[in-house]
């Protein structure tokens, strides 16, 4: 299949992208665009989360179609940061009467593998671009601008694409569409088989009479060091789960992981049985943070608590 071309130099120029998505993580990577000197129109289903960025100079727009094309203006990109692959393609479906020959759709959304291909497919017979750009980093990495990106398209589509997403984080291409969203679910296979275990070996490391946080710090540095240790060890032992990256949005993961795995013809163990603990955990605390393993984790052995703090959880 002949390769879109987009409509642009190769010079780093400000952009004109419409954003659709600025719930926790949409936000913040709006505000770096806006930094980087980006024009932004940006939509939510809930029209109150896009204030802050309204306030930094956005535009809001009444509706996704409108995002991409309102009088005068005409987006070169469109950005989508929705919370699923079906959410995605619903709002994209409402942006086509906008759809002009080499613009081009990045979705950094998490979605599966084929739905990004499905998406890729569509864009192409448009004469658009697409890009699959899924991100790791959580809402700190997105404020800080140090998020990964883990983006799947066409050589000549990332080069003009890495400038930009730059100003949001690393961009790394990782093959062709759809190997963005292949690459995020080996990531999140590696942070929710992580944050598991770090939780079981703090109660371990509690219930053998030892002190835990003092278990961690002898950890660090040695080979179970991560970031994982580093940051979602400490939120569980303040018990700290005011999310940064949602319990929801790590099941659903772990689910797509899942169908990956299927289309791949692989059995992985491991992932079937973290995405049973994280599936139980949603039912009661889908929106706290991932680090709330602890809590699923402290259910399964009553009795057993990791230090006495109350929990901190959103309202």
């Amino acid at each position: 299949m002949e390769q879109t071309k987009l409509n642009s130099d190769t010079a780093i120029r400000p952009r004109r992208i419409a954003l659709l998505g600025t719930g926790l993580m949409g936000q913040p990577m709006g505000l770096r665009l806006l930094a980087a000197g980006h024009q932004l129109h940006v939509w939510n289903r809930t029209p109150a989360k896009t204030s802050v960025l309204v306030q930094h100079g956005a535009v809001l727009a009444s509706d996704p179609c409108c995002a991409l094309s309102d009088g005068e203006w005409q987006a070169e990109w469109m950005i989508t940061m929705l919370d699923s692959g079906p959410i995605v393609a619903e709002v994209l479906e409402q942006t086509i009467p906008a759809w002009r020959k080499g613009m081009c759709v990045i979705d950094m959304s998490s979605t599966r593998q084929s739905e990004a291909l499905e998406l890729s497919a569509r864009c192409e017979a448009h004469g658009l671009a697409f890009a699959d750009a899924p991100v790791s980093g959580g809402v700190a990495g997105a404020q800080a601008g140090t998020l990964a990106i883990m983006v799947g398209a066409h050589p000549a589509v990332f080069a003009e694409l890495e400038p930009v997403l730059q100003a949001m984080g690393r961009p790394a291409l990782v093959g062709p569409p759809g190997s963005g969203q292949l690459a995020k679910l080996c990531n999140q296979l590696i942070v929710g088989g992580t944050i598991q275990l770090v939780a079981e070996a703090l109660l371990l490391a509690q219930a053998g009479g030892a002190d835990p946080a003092a278990v961690r710090t002898a950890l660090r540095g040695g080979f179970a060091e991560s970031r994982i240790l580093e940051l979602h060890g400490q939120r569980m032992l303040e018990r700290n789960f005011i999310p940064g990256g949602q319990v929801k949005t790590q099941a659903k993961d772990m689910r797509n992981i899942q169908a990956a795995a299927a289309d791949a013809g692989l059995q992985l163990p491991a992932t079937s049985l973290i995405a049973q603990l994280f599936a139980e955990l949603e039912a009661y605390r889908a929106t706290a943070d991932h680090s709330a393993a602890l809590i699923h984790l402290e259910r399964l052995n009553p009795g057993l608590r990791l230090g006495d703090a109350a929990d901190k959880l959103a309202e």
